[in-house]
């Protein structure tokens, strides 16, 4: 029977912005579990609530301001932390009585100014409990994790403030990673998401330090941690779903496409390349070789035909001109990307970027971020389209009610589908014995812009 500790504090949690800042909140969310505090699944029944919010542009900022406004309309105890929290004067300026701000990871702080706002109501003998190896709070699904190996970024891109909010990059150990996503296996977790700011930098800091791990010495590098991932294996003997993540197309990154090859990864790159116009490139202070990118796609592709390559772009940047959009959508059209999200640029404060000539008209990116928009859906309607008649791997997310009919559907994902931000794998009639986190092959029926939409095979 469980023990309820008297008087037990809650709190609660909004947390905003990019995988990472949710890690960022899942640590928090632990550590304070382990001091004795309960979660709080609403407003009301919080003692104080956590705002962990985003800061990358100005319209994250205001949907940030928003939130930290509407825990201090409904509760009125808020503490502020994340990558918006390097701008304290102008959160408390329009919320003063906002209790505490912290930055980006910054974990301990989190944690005293909670203890501060609502000490925690640990018996004498509470310290004396230990901590299940499960006690992790997650805010996924259970079988998908995130796996975060490293914080902060090297580069001095134009348009970005990340190394100003986060820092310089600070891999983890090789070691700590690998425990991390063995016990993450072992609760469960059908699929590991690696993020981090530049993940084909990681161990870059550290010279690659090499760990001892199952009797091998594995690099703090992404080829031995892609490795070392493909060996975990579930409960049921199963290779988890390794996805890579914020990957920068550095020559290594080659390496890994082999293990996509041999199913140790799933053939999946999430790569930011931002534009392909070499001038505008420049401008952003990001790598212009984006005829050798094309090249190594062709490649990659030789090697593993299933790669899915999910990148994003920015349109409008200042100084853009039509010729470099239409160099853009050209390489596009040569690179054949199967998820492509796209963004209007906008200026952040302390940005490079802002200090550029030639800004372009609101109503000229408009026009831009369409035509992308475009292109890229007429692009993936034609790879999905491709897929029909196939049986392909899906991993369930959701699992949904019968209908009058008594049939049920459920929602899932490709290996080509990346949570949150990609397409889903819609099913039909399955059976009530199905789960989310099952793994099932499936029989791709039909297909749009960004679904696909089937039955399990067999």
């Amino acid at each position: 029977m469980a023990t309820q500790i008297q008087d037990q504090k809650k709190v609660g949690m909004v947390s905003l912005g990019c995988p990472k800042a949710l890690v960022d909140s899942e640590r928090i969310l632990t550590r304070l579990r382990a001091d004795g505090y309960a979660m709080s699944p609403d407003y009301a029944g919080a003692d104080v609530v956590l705002v962990n919010t985003c800061g990358f542009l100005d319209s994250a900022k205001e949907e940030s301001l928003e939130a930290i406004g509407e825990a201090i309309a409904e509760n009125g105890r808020v503490i502020v932390t994340g990558c918006m929290g390097e701008e304290a004067d102008t959160i408390r300026a329009r919320f003063p009585q906002v209790l505490a701000i912290t930055g980006a990871h910054q974990y301990e702080d989190v944690v005293e100014a909670v203890h501060e706002a609502a000490p925690p109501s640990q018996g004498p003998y509470i310290d004396l409990v230990p901590q299940p190896d499960d006690a992790t709070v997650k805010l996924t699904p259970r079988h998908y994790s995130y796996l975060k190996i490293s914080e902060g970024c090297n580069h001095s891109c134009a348009f970005c403030i990340i190394p100003q909010l986060r820092g310089k990059l600070a891999s983890r150990r090789i070691d700590a990673v690998l425990r991390e996503a063995e016990k993450l296996v072992a609760a469960g977790t059908k699929e590991l998401l690696v993020i981090s700011q530049d993940t084909s930098a990681y161990g870059v800091d550290t010279r690659h330090e090499t760990k001892p791990w199952k009797g091998r010495e594995p690099r703090a590098h992404m080829t031995d941690l892609a490795r070392e991932l493909g060996q975990l294996r579930t409960a049921e003997g199963v290779a988890p779903w390794v996805r890579l993540h914020y990957v920068y197309p550095y020559p290594h990154v080659d390496a890994v496409i082999p293990l996509m090859a041999e199913g140790l990864l799933t053939p999946y790159l999430d790569i930011p390349f931002q534009h392909a116009a070499p001038k505008v490139l420049k401008a952003m202070r990001r790598p212009a070789n984006e005829a050798k990118v094309l090249e190594r796609i062709k490649s990659w592709r030789e090697i593993a035909p299933d790669l899915t390559i999910r990148s994003s772009f920015v349109v409008g940047f200042p100084g853009e001109t039509e010729d470099d959009f239409k160099y853009l959508l050209d390489w596009l059209e040569e690179a054949q990307l199967d998820r492509v999200g796209g963004f209007r640029f906008e200026p952040v404060e302390g940005a490079r970027a802002n200090e550029l000539p030639n800004p372009v008209p609101e109503e000229v990116k408009e026009e831009r971020f369409a035509k992308l928009m475009e292109v890229t859906a007429r692009i993936s309607t034609a790879k999905l389209a491709a897929k029909v008649g196939r049986i392909l791997p899906v991993i369930i997310d959701e699992v949904g009610e019968p209908d009058e009919d008594g049939d049920i559907g459920a929602t899932g994902r490709s290996q080509a589908d990346a949570p949150e931000i990609d397409g889903a794998v819609y099913l039909r009639n399955v059976s009530d014995t199905l789960a989310a986190g099952d793994i099932v092959q499936v029989e791709v029926e039909d297909a749009d812009a960004h679904d696909l939409f089937g039955v399990i095979s067999g």
